[in-house]
């Protein structure tokens, strides 16, 4: 079990790492501003169910 939740948590993470990777190389490379946006967005919104999903783990596993 431990290993199912441990991926979960990686699989969460890695998304917000991707998005955020994503949203700095379009600002770099001088992308539009909509898309830099809407990137950002959705690492917010990713961000907040990473969040979920590990405290989610955390308590599950007590």
């Amino acid at each position: 079990m431990h290993q199912l939740t441990n991926a979960l948590v990686g699989v969460a993470v890695f998304g917000v790492f991707a998005v955020l990777i994503a949203g700095l190389v379009n600002m770099l490379r001088g992308g539009s501003a909509s898309t830099s946006q809407t990137l950002m967005r959705w690492r917010v919104g990713l961000q907040f169910i990473a969040i979920l999903i590990i405290i989610g783990v955390l308590f599950f596993r007590k």
